[in-house]
């Protein structure tokens, strides 16, 4: 595929991952969900205003608009399903992921504000098929466990985001050891391991008011109760 064919495709995983869901979700309401909670747009502000089958449907939402145009454009590509993509094709291909990504974080109708980029970038994860799909289900249930341990869904996604390059690293190193050619049988692991490692970076950067909140104590855990509005600024 040509670069034009690739800017293209970034573009659409842009404008994709930029769908406002839980903007929409609560403006079908009557609420704004900047005003309320902590002002995210994310699933798990919308969750705390608006009780847990909002949570549900905002993740969902989120989810598919990385998974969806991901998988898509890879397939289009002819990468999906290949272990030996070439590192330039998969470096191509994990820009759409990130694309999709800031386009929920930076949302163009919404004033460039958006979402924490958790539910997206996981599904724009498991759109790097196969290459990246190990990494994001080993981070999805350090996500589920670590909710189950502490209750807080803002650390367990820190936690799970942190994985990601670890596990790329881990896989690439046990293939190079079943084909004995080292990590020339992984072309894809290092430019994976790096768009993981900056994916979660942003993702910890994102988070940096619910790091104070945690180190504070104030962080709500799940199951706390709706949130009320956020106070004016003056």
């Amino acid at each position: 595929m040509s670069p034009l064919w690739w800017c293209t495709a970034l573009g659409a995983a842009f404008l994709f991952g930029s769908f406002p869901t839980g903007f929409l979700l609560a403006r079908s309401r009557g609420i704004d969900i900047r005003k309320h909670g902590s002002g995210n747009i994310g699933a798990t502000n919308v969750g705390r205003v608006l009780g847990p089958k909002a949570w549900v449907l905002c993740f969902a939402g989120d989810f598919l608009k990385g998974f969806g145009p991901v998988l898509v454009i890879g397939w289009l590509a002819g990468l999906a399903g290949r272990w030996d993509a070439p590192a330039a094709s998969m470096a191509w291909w994990l820009g759409t992921m990130a694309a999709a990504m800031a386009g929920h974080m930076f949302c163009p109708w919404l004033g460039f504000k958006g979402g924490k980029g958790v539910a997206t970038g996981l599904g724009a994860v498991l759109g790097i098929f196969p290459v990246l799909s190990i990494a994001g289900a080993a981070a999805f249930v350090v996500f589920l466990v670590a909710v189950k341990t502490w209750k807080y869904v803002s650390l367990a996604a820190m936690l799970a985001a942190s994985t990601l390059p670890i596990s790329v690293l881990l896989l690439a190193t046990l293939r190079g050891q079943q084909t004995g050619l080292g990590w020339n049988a992984s072309p894809w692991a290092m430019p994976a391991a790096i768009a993981t490692g900056l994916m979660a970076a942003v993702v910890v950067f994102k988070h940096r008011s619910n790091i104070q909140r945690l180190r504070a104590g104030t962080e709500p855990k799940v199951g706390a109760k709706k949130a009320s509005p956020i106070p004016a600024r003056p």
